[in-house]
């Protein structure tokens, strides 16, 4: 599979096309051809708090699968196709979430950090399939996924 060094963490983490406020991936501790791990640490002041829900204030859950697929997939198709193709051709591609199926079991709240991990099951013809799963800071199992993604041709560069 590899044909190219494989790219490091903040490397990977660079090519994220996400960008603030819409980015929710902080750093990448691991990453390699079957899995990657992350964390992100939900700031209070985050535009959706204000109103999910005021005065109680939840991170939605569109946002944890966002958070989820932004890693588990967009970073570790990044990874990927640094290692099937050469550097100069790593703008050319981005790697977009298709779908996912996702169980919500615990709430994340403002200011807690959560870890990301990602363990690929599928990638061939730059589509993936990773199973997914967000921990709180203690080690409580917040959300699960499988999400899959596709590689298509960056047409904005």
């Amino acid at each position: 599979m590899a044909n190219f060094p494989p790219l490091s963490p903040s490397q990977v983490l660079a090519l994220l096309p996400q960008q603030a406020p819409f980015r929710y991936v902080d750093e990448i501790t691991e990453v390699d051809e079957k899995h990657i791990v992350g964390k992100y640490t939900f700031k209070p002041t985050e535009f959706f708090y204000a109103g999910h829900f005021p005065g109680k204030p939840v991170t939605p859950g569109v946002i944890l699968l966002e958070s989820m697929c932004q890693l588990g997939v967009v970073c570790q198709g990044i990874y990927l196709v640094g290692i099937e193709l050469p550097p100069e051709e790593h703008n050319d591609w981005l790697t977009l979430f298709s779908d996912a199926q996702v169980e919500f079991l615990r709430s994340v709240l403002p200011g807690e950090t959560v870890t990301i991990k990602g363990e690929l099951e599928f990638w061939r013809r730059k589509k993936l399939r990773a199973k997914v799963s967000m921990y709180l800071a203690d080690g409580t199992l917040a959300a699960t996924c499988t999400a899959s993604g596709i590689g298509v041709k960056n047409e904005q560069k």
